[in-house]
């Protein structure tokens, strides 16, 4: 899978999680860019990616995440 087609994954994932429709995500995107994107919906996102893509992540990964781009090399590396 492609960073790409991880990326539209990913959009799809947001939207459902944060309940926005018209979420644009991209490599750069960050949780101060949306502003529904709060601690509590960081773990509700996290556990959505792990059980769409079937992996796992550790602490140590997560808090590494800078950005969308972050979140995609880690998930990029389990596939």
């Amino acid at each position: 899978m492609t960073a790409t087609e991880i990326l539209t994954q990913l959009q799809k994932i947001f939207c459902d999680v944060l309940d926005i429709a018209d979420i644009v995500l991209e490599q750069t995107t960050t949780s101060a860019d949306i502003e529904e994107w709060d601690s509590l919906s960081h773990i509700q996102l996290v556990v959505a990616i792990e059980k769409y893509f079937d992996i796992k992540f550790t602490s140590e990964e997560i808090l590494e995440w800078q950005n969308i781009g972050d979140m995609i090399k880690s998930i990029e590396e389990k596939l």
